[in-house]
């Protein structure tokens, strides 16, 4: 057994097999990656969670090791995943749900729709749109993103160009300049078509995750816990971060939460700061 398979799992959800990993022990906190991220993402932060939390995190359907799925991903279809993955493996109680980027959609859906099971809220660096609206025709968009996917699959894209590419965007968005994924995981995962596709359908239907999520708030609150938002500063003193860490203030102060930043870091604030993403998930319950 290799590290990386020590505490994985697939349990069957809606009928996929997911990829599951629970390690740790106390009370439970859940991680959450952003647009086609894997388990393997917070592997710099879970050591530091482990000692004091249990920690689930999951792959979604398509990515990393889970099988792909026939819908298209919602945000309450999303926070009724985290749901079932908890109650699969036994832990009904409250707990800490931890989102990356988009999954901060998804993390923030399953506080408001299931209060008594959240203990604590935690946005890390996550995507916010102040007013969004649906795009129109969202079943032919998904049509078409998964068309692509196949396209690209049958003349071998992402076997050949699908590891440099998910380098490629790590580096791009850490302060470190590298991505520190095992390299092995990282063919493994995205060589594959479901990966492909699975990003392109979050990626399409992301406006529209967004406004459900708008229309959410409008009606379903918060529940009584602790709310952080962490927003990643990579310390550079230009208009474009100001701006980004203008979005994620304005996010707290939306959500009534705490606002902290990780320095230095780029979007991918695991890689840069773990310590801090460590921090504010065990600060938050």
């Amino acid at each position: 057994m290799t590290p990386h398979s020590a505490g994985s799992r697939f349990l069957r959800i809606d009928g996929l097999p997911l990829h599951v990993r629970r390690e740790g022990s106390g009370p439970v906190c859940v991680l959450s990656g952003g647009l086609g991220s894997s388990w393997f993402d917070w592997d710099l932060v879970v050591p530091l969670l482990t000692p004091y939390r249990t920690v689930v995190r999951f792959d979604r359907p398509g990515l990393g090791l889970s099988a792909p799925s026939p819908h298209a991903p919602t945000a309450a279809g999303e926070a009724e995943r985290i749901r079932r993955v908890l109650d699969a493996l036994g832990l009904t109680g409250p707990c800490t749900v931890a989102g990356h980027s988009l999954a901060a959609f998804h993390v923030e859906a399953f506080a408001r729709l299931h209060p008594e099971r959240t203990a604590g809220l935690v946005l890390l660096d996550g995507s916010f749109e102040p007013d969004p609206s649906p795009l129109p025709a969202p079943a032919l968009r998904d049509l078409t993103a998964r068309t692509a996917a196949g396209l690209a699959t049958a003349l071998a894209v992402p076997y050949l160009f699908g590891p440099a590419a998910r380098r490629l965007a790590a580096r791009e968005n850490t302060v470190c300049g590298e991505d520190l994924a095992p390299a092995a995981l990282v063919r493994r995962c995205y060589r594959t078509g479901r990966s492909l596709r699975a990003a392109l359908r979050e990626n399409t239907g992301y406006l529209d995750v967004a406004a459900e999520l708008a229309e959410l708030r409008r009606h379903t609150p918060l529940p009584a816990a602790p709310v952080t938002v962490l927003a990643a500063d990579d310390g550079r003193d230009d208009p474009a971060t100001h701006r980004r860490l203008a979005r994620q203030r304005t996010l707290a102060g939306l959500l009534g939460a705490e606002f902290r930043t990780a320095v230095p870091a780029g979007h991918l604030l695991m890689f840069d700061r773990p310590d801090s993403v460590a921090r504010a998930v065990l600060d938050s319950a």
